[in-house]
């Protein structure tokens, strides 16, 4: 709006107020009276704040800018630009024109100190990233108190650790990490965030800074000779325009975490004793705020190591399947949570997929994952079936539950009763986890899973949509009382099966429905034959997660395989004794036509012991089994559900020694149950080299 179109009343409003009109280089061409009372300018002079707001084209609305009022003191003001509008906007000389209002800021003094405390005191601490505490802090102090702000932190501080007691200068290991700047000093030349900051020679000025106190210096003169660097050096460590400076120490617990450093330039006035313990406040509430954030942050770097460490390897390659899992922490403060997935080999070339989901984050929900999945293997190991295997957990959880509920910490000594008190959160910490726990079966291409509370898993068979297995999921763990269910489908050849937790379904919405159809799309996108798997789930977490999720997810891709049918050689016996012999012979042909003459007598003698003993004691029908992938696996069935029982037998004993020969002579043996009764299974490991003479026969058949 121009001068000539003002009407009375806004021509009345535009006196009262501290208005100017500039030129584009900040140069005053007219002033309100009140304008030139409270700046002290005339017409013609430049103004060099305002010249710099009009050249960042600040238009939107009022922003702050510092000018020296009548006195030559530094004064805060709210400016709020207009650009001139009439047909005589270009003026006689044709260059354009602005109306800048000036509303006078809060003046210095106690009032504005007392809000600059208030508003440390609402900002500071709400983060618990260190780089944000410390990029806070910075920011509330620019432009109002200072022209810049840098603050720097120890080295180890940004690990997570405690920073060392300080003796001298030199000992002082600071990285920049937060800077805020204003417009009337330079700071190209200055060291950067991140950068580490070169050690500073011991002192006399400098060495409050290592007792938690202040250093405040109005003349930079003195703050070069005490540096001794040369020019170029000083450069990095003082900015231009600067003509004083103030270093605030990070101080809690009589350690020095890090330094604030402020500098004034242009009509601000040097620091003085009231600015230091105006910034002592202010600092030591920043202080504490920090070491809160180093502390998060060591035990968010702990908490995840333990992840990292308890979970297997992102990809492993197995008979039975190739696998790749991905891991994806929480953003923000929540951090690493008990979220984690297994690859757990099994007897019989089998593999089972495991995936889980603990309830809390922090150290107590991983430390509570560690018990779980050390439970999962344990039982595996016991070889059980699914629904078996989870109503195993489920007996464990609420064992660990009555250890919280009867735990009584208060009579022990202070490191028992942190042991009990880390041992009860993890405990409780298990009560309503959620467990996927899935075997697939190479030679049958057949897979069963049962879960308890935990979402299905995926089916991405080739050339199909990828499906979500159709299965009632039993209760969580912890819950008891309700039974688990198992549900077996057929695999097809190549099929890759996709196990995740609720964080990757409820990253975006919190919908688990859409979460579902979300992955479903991903997977279908991205799980291609011949496509590397840790590519594929790394770009399924990438379509699927939101950058910052707000709680950790796991996800589990395994591309399965099927064995060929003459890796493997059945037969199936009636009970009697005298067919003993045609097993033996069964097997050293078998082994004889895969080139395999190496552990021919050690597989007949194995064979030999383990019929003879279903036939006498467990009756028809047995059955024999050999698979040949790596290993040599041989399998013995019979219908009883004893369990075999490895002893030692004395010299005068006739019998006994069937089981101990087997375990003396194989690698290593075991069995399982089955819904028929049991198995008995004994592994070979296949010499270099063997199975060259391999050739087509017989594939097996009744005996």
């Amino acid at each position: 709006m121009s001068r000539s179109q003002l009407r009375a009343p806004d021509r009345a409003a535009a006196h009262d107020r501290a208005a100017v009109v500039v030129d584009a280089e900040g140069r005053l061409l007219l002033l309100t009276p009140a304008a030139a009372a409270l700046l002290g300018a005339r017409p013609g002079e430049a103004c060099e704040p305002i010249g710099a707001l009009l050249a960042e084209r600040h238009e939107d609305g009022p922003h702050g800018i510092r000018l020296a009022d009548a006195t030559g003191a530094a004064r805060a003001f709210d400016a709020t630009v207009t650009p001139m509008t009439t047909d005589t906007t270009a003026g006689a000389s044709g260059a354009p024109r602005w109306l800048v209002l000036l509303t006078p800021g809060e003046p210095p003094g106690p009032g504005g100190r007392l809000e600059l405390s208030h508003r440390a005191s609402a900002r500071i601490g709400e983060s618990l990233d260190l780089v944000d505490t410390a990029q806070t802090l910075a920011n509330l102090l620019v432009p109002d108190f200072a022209d810049l702000a840098t603050v720097d932190l120890a080295e180890a501080v940004l690990m997570g650790d405690e920073p060392p007691r300080l003796v001298k200068g030199a000992d002082v290991r600071l990285r920049r990490v937060a800077a805020a700047q204003g417009t009337d000093v330079r700071a190209e030349y200055l060291l950067r965030a991140g950068d580490a900051i070169p050690p500073v020679p011991d002192n006399a000025l400098m060495r409050p800074l290592m007792m938690g106190r202040p250093v405040v210096v109005s003349d930079l003169d003195v703050l070069r000779r005490a540096l001794t660097l040369d020019p170029q050096a000083l450069r990095s460590f003082i900015p231009e325009g600067a003509h004083s400076s103030m270093a605030v120490p990070l101080y809690a617990r009589g350690l020095v975490l890090g330094c604030l450093t402020l500098w004034r330039g242009g009509p601000l006035a040097p620091f003085g004793d009231e600015d230091a313990a105006l910034l002592e406040e202010i600092t030591s509430r920043a202080a504490l705020s920090v070491d809160n954030a180093r502390r998060y942050t060591k035990e968010h770097r702990a908490a995840l190591a333990l992840q990292r460490s308890l979970l297997p390897r992102s990809d492993t390659r197995l008979p039975a399947a190739d696998t790749a899992g991905v891991y994806q922490p929480a953003g923000g403060a929540s951090g690493v949570g008990g979220d984690w997935f297994d690859v757990i080999p099994l007897p019989s070339l089998r593999v089972a997929l495991v995936v889980g989901d603990v309830v809390g984050h922090g150290l107590d929900a991983t430390a509570a994952m560690a018990r779980l999945r050390t439970a999962v293997q344990a039982l595996a190991d016991l070889d059980l079936e699914p629904e078996e295997l989870l109503t195993h957990l489920d007996d464990l959880v609420l064992g660990f539950s009555a250890e919280h509920d009867h735990a009584g910490p208060d009579h022990a000594g202070p490191d028992r009763r942190a042991a009990s008190s880390s041992s009860s959160a993890s405990g409780l910490a298990l009560v309503g986890a959620t467990c996927l726990y899935a075997v697939y079966d190479p030679v049958t291409g057949r897979c069963s899973a049962a879960s308890a509370g935990h979402p299905p898993l995926v089916v991405c068979a080739p050339g199909q949509q990828p499906a979500f297995l159709e299965a009632a999921p039993g209760p969580p763990l912890g819950v008891g009382t309700m039974p688990f269910g198992a549900t077996e489908f057929e695999v097809p050849e190549g099929t890759t099966l996709a196990l995740c937790t609720d964080g990757l379904l409820a990253g975006r919405t919190g919908d688990l429905e859409d979460g579902m159809g979300r992955l479903g799309q991903a997977l279908g996108e991205t799980v291609r034959p011949g496509a590397p798997l840790g590519e594929s789930a790394q770009a399924v977490f990438d379509r699927v997660l939101p950058p910052s999720p707000t709680d950790d997810a796991a996800l589990l891709l395994a591309r399965t395989r099927r064995l060929p049918r003459d890796q493997v050689a059945a037969w199936e016996f009636e009970a009697d004794l005298s067919l003993v012999a045609r097993a033996r012979a069964l097997v050293v042909d078998r082994l004889t036509t895969w080139g395999l003459e190496e552990l021919a007598f050690v597989t007949e003698l194995v064979v030999s012991e383990l019929v003879t003993n279903a036939i006498r004691y467990a009756g028809a029908p047995v059955g024999l089994r050999l698979i040949r992938a790596g290993v040599l696996v041989c399998e013995v069935s019979d219908p009883s559900s004893t369990q075999p029982r490895l002893r030692r037998a004395r010299e005068t004993d006739e019998g006994g020694r069937g089981l101990f020969l087997v375990a003396q002579l194989t690698d290593r043996w075991g069995s399982r149950f089955t819904g028929g009764g049991k198995t008995i299974w004994s592994e070979q490991a296949i010499p270099a080299g063997a199975g060259a003479g391999d050739r087509e026969g017989d594939r097996g058949g009744d005996g």
